[in-house]
């Protein structure tokens, strides 16, 4: 048995049948978790290009699908959505 910060305690085998019993997650769910790192990787890239240079921010706020897509990053609704926001900052 353990028991954490909460004071709950729980069976391991328990929590083994527990999540046992969970649905796997959708695909898409997958494939987007395995594409975070590389996405945010990514636009991280194209914001500090944006930040240091003022003629690429204009550039990229333009057409941002398009500097996306330049930047190797599929321009999903998504990708479009967090470089908005990151860009907005």
């Amino acid at each position: 048995m353990w028991s954490g910060e909460t004071g709950m305690s729980f069976d391991i085998e328990e929590l083994a049948r527990l999540l046992s019993l969970l649905q796997p997650a959708p695909p898409g769910w997958v494939e987007a978790a395995q594409d975070l790192p590389r996405l945010r990787a990514g636009i991280d890239r194209l914001v500090a290009m944006a930040e240091e240079d003022a003629e690429i921010r204009a550039r990229v706020v333009a057409d941002l699908e398009r500097a996306l897509a330049e930047a190797g990053i599929d321009p999903t609704p998504r990708a479009l959505a967090e470089a908005r926001r990151r860009l907005e900052t």
